[in-house]
């Protein structure tokens, strides 16, 4: 078993993504890699729900075993910059991911379609300069590196790695965010929840 470091976020492996958040930051402005005329998008609050994405189609940096990825309402993201610059990756994904048809890199993710986080955006804080943005909370979708690739003896070394890093890992999302679907789920379903038995 590898005892050296797997690369999981350079925010994770240097710890920078898991310094506390400022109670009153007011959010930030994020920006794409182009050396000029970069897209950047305005957040007018902190992030809810950070955390370490396993899944392949969020957007992390070269080399890296998972992304960072938070959301905000939507009515607290902005394109203040080069939005013409801007496609969405894959229009027929529940999350469509805006990202610079330049740099490639995503700027936020948007779902148009009725869900369960309708309503929310994905961002990346990573792309921001200021500092007070919610640490990561959780690493989700940890199963999901293996079919983008990681040996499969690697992935209990990844969860150690994130436990490490005090952080629990799942398979999907966090048992809070499973709640919130299930729930979604159930109410369209029309299920009525029992509170005693």
């Amino acid at each position: 078993m590898t005892t050296t470091p797997l690369p999981l976020h350079p925010l994770l492996n240097t710890g920078a993504g898991l310094k506390p958040s400022k109670d009153t930051f007011p959010g930030g402005t994020l920006s794409c890699h182009c050396a000029s005329n970069k897209v950047t998008v305005k957040l007018t609050s902190n992030v809810a729900h950070n955390h370490a994405c396993g899944c392949s189609k969020c957007w992390k940096p070269s080399g890296a075993l998972f992304s960072i990825v938070g959301v905000v309402p939507r009515d607290a993201l902005s394109v203040t910059a080069n939005e013409s610059k801007l496609s969405i990756i894959d229009a027929s994904a529940p999350i469509q991911r805006y990202a610079c048809s330049e740099c490639g890199v995503h700027l936020f993710g948007r779902i148009e379609v009725d869900h369960p986080f309708k309503g929310l955006d994905f961002v990346h804080t990573e792309l921001s300069d200021e500092e007070g943005w919610q640490p990561v909370q959780f690493a989700g979708f940890v199963s999901s590196l293996i079919g983008q690739g990681l040996d499969p003896s690697l992935t209990d070394v990844v969860r150690a790695q994130v436990k490490g890093l005090g952080l629990e890992s799942y398979d999907a999302l966090s048992p809070v965010l499973m709640d919130a679907i299930a729930k979604w789920n159930a109410e369209k379903d029309g299920v009525v929840f029992r509170s005693k038995f």
